[in-house]
């Protein structure tokens, strides 16, 4: 695993740094079938800077909770509530490992998703793995904004996280590229995640970044 954010931190004045000499069309081309991948926390802006990044690549974007709801006929809450979290995370499984098939595409997956082992080899072999890596104090002003969140449903929603993270984040660290997600514009991020792509899809061609003449 390769922590991006140690090596380059760019702020909300470097929106536009570096990612913009990226070939994105040879990075689509190097990916070939496989899926980005991005996983992390609830809260971390998987589906927000997913979609942005897709847009970029010129890629679907595809969110596994929604085709888990649309697969189920139900909402995720509505799956947690009437069969339970070891029902949910069986479905989850399989949806993700038939929505790898199809790629390439952005695929932003729920929290808990990369906990399982199955689905971390079903990645592994069809996908290159982001972690976006968060906060507790950033992760929680984010997950306030939504009541929806299933595990968070409690009289200790800040305990609920901490246990979360602490359990999570060593397995999220498990993934092959880690981009931080802060407090800044969303394509400074998508720029992050931009340039640990090309170190880690270009590494061994010819040692360089390949530059955009655009």
């Amino acid at each position: 695993m390769k922590d991006y954010d140690k090596m380059r931190r760019p702020d909300a004045g470097d929106a536009d740094m570096t990612a913009k000499t990226v070939d994105l069309g040879r990075l689509v081309e190097v990916l070939g079938s496989r899926s980005i991948v991005l996983v992390g926390i609830m809260g971390c802006g998987k589906s927000t800077v997913g979609k942005r990044l897709a847009h970029r690549l010129g890629l679907e974007f595809v969110d596994a909770d929604s085709e888990i709801e649309r697969a189920a006929n139900m909402t995720v809450s509505e799956i947690f509530a009437e069969h339970g979290e070891r029902y949910f995370r069986s479905g989850e499984e399989r949806v993700i490992a038939r929505l790898l098939r199809e790629g390439p595409q952005v695929l932003a997956t729920g929290g808990g998703a990369f906990m399982s082992a199955a689905t971390r080899e079903e990645i592994a072999e069809h996908g290159v793995s982001i972690w976006l890596k968060v906060d507790f104090d950033t992760v929680m002003a984010r997950v306030r904004r939504r009541a929806t969140r299933p595990l968070l449903q409690n009289p200790d929603p800040e305990g609920t996280m901490r246990n979360l993270l602490s359990e999570r984040e060593p397995v999220y660290a498990r993934a092959s590229l880690t981009v931080t997600s802060r407090d800044v514009p969303h394509e400074a991020v998508v720029n992050q995640i931009i340039d640990a792509l090309a170190d880690h899809l270009f590494q061994g061609e010819d040692g360089n970044v390949p530059q955009s003449s655009t």
